[in-house]
């Protein structure tokens, strides 16, 4: 079978693992194998039945009184006990900051080799894949080998797909032995994000500013027509290192992946570091004065222009809209 690790946190799905499971079921149709997946921690548990649609016929449940938020090793050493116990062909995870934590661990606990944020499998004794490196500026050709095969699937290279052929799900509970040191690293406490604001990695339209927008009040109107579009803030590294924007706002290889409808970038010059975090975008709208600034390449439309005049423009336009609806 392909064993899929589940991210979640505190019981709210990290949708890019559905992405995850899309392309394991296509591993699986493949090599005529079953996909399981494993859901860590109690919080988690309640998301199995909504897994079985997305072609999971079972789903293991992680339980122990220590496993109450997230904790690395502990994620790892649980994730191994299965490998022991069910021999899984190959064991997959989303390829966030968290997955490919995870199955580093997994991977130097067992000695086994990973493949971080692949691409495309051609499957065979041993695995011919594709993998995104050095921050998405190139795609690389790899052989992976070891029982099971360890690999993550990079963000958005595929879409999250239902399967046509959805069957019952069978759920096995497991409680693995972990000790002191499975809790070396672990979440102790959190500082809550501002709940009225549309999450960044969620939100259908990303307004998103460089080093361009002058200052922290030059964001004033990107917020503006943000709001206006029920969107979220973004930034570049820039900006953060400028400290006009906090770094939970960053957008790039060193920050957020985003995947919306529309990528709305004022003012970004649009290095390949920031680059790869907004490639998963539908479409990407470039507001510039420069008109050789690199991210205009990857636009899909660019307006020429002062964004100090443009945004405010495009915000009346949009007020006016909304007022005759």
């Amino acid at each position: 079978m392909i064993l899929g690790l589940i991210e979640h946190d505190r019981g709210t799905l990290n949708k890019i693992s559905l992405e995850m499971l899309t392309f394991a079921r296509g591993l699986a149709n493949e090599l005529n194998l079953p996909v399981e997946v494993v859901l860590i921690g109690e919080d988690g548990h309640a998301l199995a039945e909504g897994l079985q649609v997305y072609g999971v016929s079972k789903a293991h449940l992680i339980q122990h009184d220590r496993l109450d938020d997230y904790a690395p090793e502990a994620w790892a050493q649980s994730v191994i006990h299965l490998i022991e116990s069910e021999k899984p062909e190959a064991v997959l995870a989303a390829g966030t900051d968290r997955g490919n934590e995870v199955m580093a661990h997994v991977a130097v606990r067992t000695d086994l080799p990973l493949a971080a944020n692949c691409t495309e499998v051609q499957l065979g004794d041993t695995y011919h894949l594709t993998r995104v490196r050095w921050g998405g500026s190139l795609l690389e050709e790899a052989r992976l080998s070891g029982e099971p095969k360890l690999l993550t699937v990079a963000p958005h290279v595929v879409a999250a797909e239902e399967s046509p052929r959805a069957g019952e799900l069978a759920l096995n509970t497991v409680t693995p032995t972990l000790d002191d040191k499975d809790f070396r690293v672990r979440v102790v406490d959190r500082v809550e994000a501002d709940k009225d604001k549309v999450s960044l990695t969620d939100a259908r339209v990303v307004v998103s500013g460089g080093r361009g927008v002058g200052s922290t009040e030059g964001f004033e109107s990107l917020e503006e027509l943000a709001t206006l579009l029920n969107g979220a803030i973004g930034c570049s590294r820039a900006v953060t290192n400028e400290g006009w924007r906090p770094h939970a706002d960053q957008v790039g290889q060193t920050g957020a992946r985003v995947a919306p409808d529309v990528y709305i970038a004022c003012g970004i010059s649009g290095a390949i570091q920031h680059y790869v975090g907004c490639k998963g975008s539908k479409n990407i709208v470039v507001i510039n004065t420069d008109p050789e600034a690199p991210i205009i390449a990857k636009a899909h439309y660019a307006v020429i222009g002062d964004l100090h005049q443009v945004i405010p423009a495009v915000s009346e336009e949009i007020r006016k809209l909304k007022g005759s609806s």
